[in-house]
């Protein structure tokens, strides 16, 4: 074996124009995989934590009917948190605040947009959401005040600055039509663009006064520290929420972003398809390498036969050289693809001024970064060199098909 190795070795350094350029095939290959798959991985974890921290909490406890029709916001399916679900949510380790949410139209001086207005409690809801400190303008909600927090792109949509009035018209619980005039009393910019553009926020006790919701809410959002998983506990107080509260339903954010989920799952399979397709590439720049290697040396490998070498042992010399060629292609890859790695989850690249507000599927308002999937890259190192040397197969066997007199006489 160590002959064989030697052998490849030779054959490697012997043709190094050819050898170098199927290297840089495959190192290309992979580090641009490396890349995209880390920049697809941090926007989907950036994405997850600005859905958690800004929009979905870790979860949400809603009236079944509610849930059911979630799209339209319906009022009539709101529920009252009694003390005992409270205590209940206590119990599994969960932090939690109630919120109302419903649909209205914003008017100012210069028209008027259909926005997602939330009634939050201002002394619990930062024990969920990060919402306080996206604040970049203003001040916070004081409780049952007729003021109002905008996102940063509505807010330019419509003009509208601190100190302003708006309108907000809309329908209560009862079916009633309701016109609220409110003071603008901070400005938004969070790291997630569905906040930015069509949200609202206003104190929960003045939601519960204007919507005729009688002490009803139409969720309670539900917390868990950063680096705690959630899921587990989720597990168990849907089981306790299902025995002892009928009426209500447990959903984790992965639920409540659905559409999120979905781009995500079809990006990383998208990210499977370049990966193929990259490999389907080197497989062809190795198979042209090693067949222009077997061909040039047809009646060395007749010689090699002649003096009683196995034809296993000359398939093995190929596919060693065509292992080394890999070994060397992915090394370059992993390393290259790293250092363009690091760049990405370091500085990242914002891309604002040119996605603007166009809806991508992340929850993402435009710095991009990447972060480390070290899977991919052992994946990726492996599948190189095993490619590599189920390229050199064909080329390989054409060679020990021909018979021993035929590759003496080769020219």
């Amino acid at each position: 074996m160590r002959f064989l190795v030697s052998l490849a070795w030779k054959n490697l350094s012997r043709y190094k124009r050819r050898t170098i350029i199927t290297v840089i095939v495959i190192a290309i290959g992979i580090s641009l995989y490396i890349l995209v798959d880390g920049f697809l991985l941090g926007a989907e974890k950036d994405s997850e934590r600005n859905l958690i921290w800004y929009e979905t909490g870790a979860a949400k406890i809603m009236d079944r009917d509610y849930w059911k029709n979630i799209d339209y916001l319906p009022l009539k399916d709101s529920f009252k948190p009694s003390p005992a679900l409270v205590n209940t949510i206590k119990d599994s380790g969960f932090s939690w605040t109630k919120r109302i949410a419903f649909t209205a139209e914003m008017f100012d001086e210069t028209g008027s947009l259909p926005v997602k207005v939330y009634g939050i409690d201002t002394k619990t809801d930062e024990n969920v959401f990060k919402l306080k400190e996206t604040l970049t303008k203003g001040k916070y909600l004081k409780p049952g005040e007729y003021g109002v927090l905008v996102g940063a792109w509505l807010a330019r949509d419509l003009n509208i600055k601190l100190g302003d009035i708006v309108t907000i018209r809309t329908r209560t619980r009862l079916g009633a039509y309701q016109v609220i005039d409110l003071e603008v009393k901070g400005i938004i910019n969070s790291p997630n663009p569905m906040i930015n553009k069509g949200t609202a926020f206003i104190p929960l006790s003045l939601a519960d006064r204007a919507m005729e919701m009688g002490g009803r809410v139409t969720e309670v959002a539900l917390g868990m520290p950063e680096w705690a998983s959630p899921d587990k506990k989720l597990v168990l107080l849907t089981g306790k929420i299902e025995k002892s509260f009928p009426g209500l339903v447990v959903e984790s954010w992965r639920e409540l972003a659905k559409d999120f989920v979905s781009v995500s799952e079809g990006k990383r399979g998208g990210t499977s398809v370049f990966l193929f397709l990259i490999f389907i590439i080197a497989m062809v720049g190795i198979s042209n390498t090693m067949l222009m290697a077997v061909y040039e040396r047809v009646r060395e490998i007749g010689m090699m036969r002649a003096m009683g070498m196995k034809d296993s042992s000359i398939r093995i010399a190929f596919l060693l050289e065509a292992g080394g060629i890999g070994f060397i292609g992915s090394s370059a890859g992993i390393a290259l693809g790293a250092l363009l790695t690091f760049f990405m989850v370091k500085y990242g690249l914002d891309y604002s001024s040119y996605l603007g507000e166009m809806d991508i599927g992340y929850r993402i308002s435009g710095v991009f970064r990447a972060a480390w999937d070290l899977k991919a890259m052992v994946y990726a190192f492996f599948f190189g060199v095993i490619v590599s040397m189920l390229a050199a197969l064909v080329p390989a066997g054409r060679a020990l098909k021909m018979e021993i007199t035929d590759c003496l006489k080769y020219q």
